[in-house]
């Protein structure tokens, strides 16, 4: 079943008074339960594809449905709603909040869903086993690896059981056994029937995907781009 599709959508960039064109005309479609990874050099589009796809950002022309819903017609109230619930975010910079521990960053999402403490904690407490961070539960985001930063940025990303996971380079900031093992855990994820989109611009970090959308000067490129 489809999920996400973009039809001829275009973004541009306001710079002062020159206007910069990220994205010439995307068409794209992923089906729910899809391991996907956008794949592209710096600058061709493919964060700016991401953010769009998770309702950060909005298009300039063109059309972007959402499990079949217009996201151009949808209130702020409604897409707020989409952004913390059906969708999970992971980022290249772990996004933490330093002051937190990581068991409180977890539990964060949740506060916004009107979630008792005891059943947030409950549910922190059981995403946090899973990615094997029991053991680190008071400790602040400093006093972690990044590989650790990574795991609580996925925990606090799937906390609410969303049903597309997006990341953003997400091993960008890893040593090699450190995003391996990352990679794991979003392949784990994609097994337990997640749509996960990955953007990330290391072939070797793609072809853990199922599929691979390349981009190249903000568009889709089926091999006949020069």
């Amino acid at each position: 079943m489809e999920i996400i599709r973009t039809i001829s959508m275009v973004k541009d960039y306001d710079l002062g008074k020159v206007k910069v064109r990220a994205l010439h005309g995307i068409d794209v479609s992923i089906d729910s339960g899809e391991f996907v990874a956008i794949m592209g050099p710096s600058g061709s589009g493919k964060s700016t594809l991401m953010h769009i796809i998770g309702c950060l950002d909005s298009p300039s022309a063109g059309e972007y449905y959402l499990e079949s819903d217009l996201v151009s017609k949808l209130p702020k109230r409604t897409l707020a709603g989409i952004r913390n619930r059906k969708i999970g975010f992971v980022f290249q910079s772990f996004n933490l909040l330093p002051h937190l521990s990581i068991l409180k960053n977890v539990e964060l999402p949740l506060m916004y869903s009107g979630i008792s403490a005891r059943k947030r904690k409950a549910k922190a407490l059981d995403i946090l086993d899973g990615v094997g961070l029991s053991d680190r539960l008071k400790h602040k985001p400093n006093e972690l690896s990044g590989g650790q930063r990574q795991r609580v940025a996925i925990a606090r990303a799937i906390v609410n059981d969303p049903s597309i996971l997006l990341a953003d380079e997400p091993t960008g900031n890893l040593d090699s056994q450190a995003g391996g093992d990352i990679l794991e855990i979003f392949s784990n994820l994609h097994k337990a029937g997640n749509t996960v989109i990955m953007v990330t611009h290391d072939p070797a970090v793609a072809s853990r995907a199922d599929r691979i959308i390349k981009i190249k000067d903000g568009l889709v490129d089926n091999g006949d781009l020069a």
